[in-house]
Order: structure tokens, then C-alpha cells, then sequence
């Protein structure tokens, strides 16, 4: 390969990206198979067997509720202040702060 031709240098970079990618896809392949051989805390293992939670026993929980007075609150966005945004009164929450 002629290194006075046109191009050459992207060729490389290419061949390197091509290369260097396959064995950095395959290292991070390799971390997926990893994690699955960790063994979980034998007691935290038994604590996990015991809280049997099921969508079935959560749905049993709260089929009997009544959602009439549900009121949906929006959480603040980090620009606006999450008081005033909630029904509370700020000047209130000042003085109580001050005092």
C-alpha cells in the first residue's frame, strides 16, 4: 500500500476502529457473562425466597380501595419551586424556616 495515495490515512483509522471495536464489543459481552456467576449472599438469598410477592397478592391488596379521591400531583421541575407546585404556601413555609 502506496502511503502517498489519496485517503490512505482514513483507511487505517478505519481498519483500527474495526479492529479495536471487535475486542472492545467482546469485553463487554464478557462483563454480561460475568455477573451471572456472582453468587448472591446466602442471606440475602433466604430473604429473597421468603417475601413471596406476587401481582396477585399486590392486586388483592388494593382491588378493595377506592381511587375517587385520588389527586394527581406533579413532581417539580428543577427550575420551578417545589413548594408553590404542590398546594403549599410558601410565605408559610418561610416563616416557619426563619423561626
Amino acid at each position: 500500500m502506496d502511503c502517498n495515495l489519496p485517503g490512505s490515512s482514513v483507511h487505517g483509522i478505519f481498519q483500527l476502529l474495526i479492529v479495536g471495536g471487535s475486542f472492545g464489543l467482546r469485553e463487554f459481552s464478557q462483563i454480561r457473562y460475568d455477573a451471572v456467576k456472582i453468587k448472591i449472599d446466602p442471606e440475602l438469598e433466604k430473604k429473597l425466597k421468603m417475601n413471596k410477592v406476587s401481582l396477585e397478592s399486590e392486586y388483592e391488596k388494593i382491588k378493595d380501595s377506592t381511587f375517587d379521591d385520588w389527586k394527581n400531583i406533579r413532581g417539580p421541575r428543577p427550575w420551578e419551586d417545589p413548594d408553590l407546585l404542590q398546594g403549599r404556601n410558601p410565605e408559610i413555609l418561610k416563616t416557619n424556616k426563619t423561626t
